[in-house]
């Protein structure tokens, strides 16, 4: 980010020198000093740099740093700067009185050449010098192995030939044969966490033949509270992983799990929308909060927000909010969903859950990070414990953030058994594997059209 700060002021000074000898605009300035020092002219190789670094941001060069190839590197310099070039063309140099029209074409591949010239240049010197520190073992990432039979301690060699470095291996089940080293050993599963933070591990990776299916499904689980990528060596029967893309390092398929199908441009834009079109909801939507939470009180006894503790991003637990919409007590017995004729909702609660207002808080969720406005309905761990035993892909759902709205709810609704929940997933698989901000879109014009036609139940 420094460099690239660097180059864009840089750029966009070689620019102002262009500019000085053809505007007619600064005939009254006598020196470059001065032209340099001319108000707005100041106040752009300022702001400029700062301009370029939100370009960037938007562009996903900056989510993974580490994990890129020149080419890819090539491309999205390539891309990021014809965009912010027009941008600036349009906003600020069109507004300029050149001597002739023709002036306005050469500022335009000035402006680009000279910047994406810079840029590239400097990026590609610092990614090949990192290349080769990589190659010779001067850095390298940290990983932390699951698994401690023949295979793993295999396919470790394998990493650590490519600039991985295993720092230890985690037995799996008791019915692995351990084939690593003692002193690389990590038997206390109670002392992993600690563990990964004093070795400042950057990934974890899983190697094992001891599970099948469902029960690596389910180990998975337990890796989410590590917050670290986490990979998963593919065999032939990892079935669950055919709706993952893969990565070959060294020869050797793995699949990501905790990332999903989106684009690092369209994750941060899906996320910078979230938060706006959050904001600007509670905002606008204060007066019909007011009235529900009256609504509510008065309908009867008990809060007007209903806290549940839900499963989000990466199996991370956190509270959902919704306007309370059944009796307090409902649940004395358990967990149980809710259905069709519910005696527990209350009836102002009817009404609520046919056109989606109970959901209205959530839009507190998507501020705070937890949700997005689409994505895959966040359930209980209770209910999820139930899912993955009939399907156990449900854990590729946890590598997007869970939506106030998703696809399985505009095209399938609420459920009331496992089994509906498991037909319902479907609809979310089907949205994790073509996830775009064209679907998003079509999903809440979906749900606008479920809302106003009272069809939400």
């Amino acid at each position: 980010m420094v460099a690239d700060w660097g180059t864009a002021a840089l750029a966009w000074f070689l620019f102002n020198l262009f500019r000085y000898h053809h505007l007619v605009v600064f005939r009254e300035v006598s020196t470059l000093g001065e032209f340099l020092c001319y108000p707005h002219v100041l106040l752009g190789q300022i702001g400029i740099p700062f301009f370029w670094w939100v370009v960037y941001y938007f562009s996903g060069y900056y989510n993974f740093p580490v994990s890129r190839s020149r080419l890819n590197e090539l491309w999205l310099t390539l891309i990021s700067s014809f965009v912010g070039v027009i941008i600036l063309f349009f906003v600020l140099i069109i507004n300029e009185t050149p001597f002739a029209y023709q002036l306005y074409y050469q500022f335009l591949v000035v402006l680009f050449g000279t910047h994406f010239g810079l840029t590239y240049l400097v990026r590609l010197s610092i990614t090949t010098h990192f290349l080769n520190a990589l190659k010779h073992g001067k850095v390298f990432q940290r990983v932390v192995l699951f698994g401690i039979g023949a295979r793993a301690l295999s396919i470790a060699g394998q990493l650590q030939a490519v600039g991985y470095r295993v720092v230890g291996f985690v037995p799996v089940s008791d019915a692995e044969e351990q084939a690593v080293p003692d002193e690389l050993l990590w038997r206390e599963r109670s002392l992993v966490s600690e563990r990964i933070q004093q070795q400042a591990v950057d990934e974890l990776v899983v190697v094992t033949e001891a599970l099948d299916s469902i029960a690596l499904s389910q180990f998975l689980y337990t890796l989410y509270i590590y917050k670290k990528p986490i990979k998963v060596w593919m065999d032939k029967q990892s079935v669950p992983f055919s709706k993952i893309r893969l990565q070959a390092v060294n020869g050797v398929p793995f699949a990501t799990i905790t990332e999903n199908n989106f684009s690092p441009a369209e994750q941060n834009l899906k996320l910078f929308a979230d938060r706006i079109v959050s904001a600007a909801m509670l905002l606008l939507l204060c007066p019909l909060y007011l009235y529900i939470a009256w609504r509510v009180k008065r309908d009867s006894p008990g809060p007007i927000i209903y806290k549940q503790e839900r499963i989000g991003l990466h199996g991370r637990p956190f509270l959902i909010y919704k306007f309370r919409t059944m009796y307090v007590g409902s649940e004395e017995q358990g967990p149980m969903l809710s259905r069709e004729d519910d005696k527990r909702i209350t009836p102002f609660g009817s009404i609520m859950r046919k056109y989606r207002l109970d959901e209205l808080p959530q839009f507190w969720n998507v501020l705070k990070g937890d949700m997005s406005l689409v994505g895959p309905r966040p359930e209980r761990k209770y209910f999820i414990d139930q899912i993955v035993q009939k399907a156990p892909y449900y854990y590729l759902l946890h590598n997007v953030r869970p939506g106030i709205t998703s696809l399985g709810m505009v095209k399938y609704g609420y459920a009331g058994t496992v089994d509906q929940m498991i037909a319902r997933l479907e609809y979310d698989i089907v949205y994790y594997e073509n996830m775009s901000l064209a679907l998003d879109i079509a999903i809440l014009v979906y749900t606008v059209k479920t809302v106003l036609t009272g069809k939400g139940v």
